[in-house]
């Protein structure tokens, strides 16, 4: 039947990035690891992405995942605090690309179809369902629980996917 893929999904954050990670093997979906990535709140902006990529690298190399996956910014009101998030995606995206990971990107409404089945849904709605899904679960974080929904979302959408490909051939 083949080999469990392992995935991880990372929920960028300047303050706090989530990591989850999961393994999946044909229609079975089995929980690793979770928790977050934090940065100090007073140190300066560049010690500050230091330390998640320094975080999310040790991550990496301890679990050791086969893919990546990751949410896509959103624009809101504050232009610096997006102008922050997208910095803090950058490094979320650089450290698995630089371990050969192949990277991933989900819309949140995309997560969030995936998880509970609608585009739209309350944080407490897809913290609910990766417990469904993932019953051995433990996250210390909402942001750990929404980079196990990435993760779920990428297995969803990579199983899809060989499946049309499977059928192509």
């Amino acid at each position: 039947m083949g080999d469990a893929i392992r995935i991880i999904g990372i929920d960028p954050g300047l303050r706090r990035t989530g990591w989850g990670i999961v393994e999946s093997l044909g229609n079975s979906l089995r929980f690793v690891a979770a928790g977050t990535v934090r940065s100090e709140d007073k140190a300066a902006l560049a010690t500050r992405l230091c330390q998640l990529h320094d975080g999310l690298a040790e991550i990496l190399h301890r679990a050791m995942p086969h893919e990546a996956a990751v949410e896509q910014t959103f624009v809101n009101k504050d232009a610096v605090a997006t102008l922050k998030l997208g910095q803090a995606r950058g490094i979320a995206m650089l450290v698995p690309a630089r371990a050969g990971l192949v990277v991933a990107e989900y819309a949140p409404n995309a997560v969030k179809k995936a998880v509970i089945g609608v585009g739209h849904g309350d944080k407490k709605q897809i913290h609910m369902m990766v417990k469904v899904l993932l019953p051995k679960a433990i996250f210390d974080t909402e942001h750990a629980a929404d980079a196990l929904a990435i993760a779920i979302c990428h297995v969803h959408h990579r199983q899809s996917a060989a499946y049309r490909m499977a059928l192509a051939e």
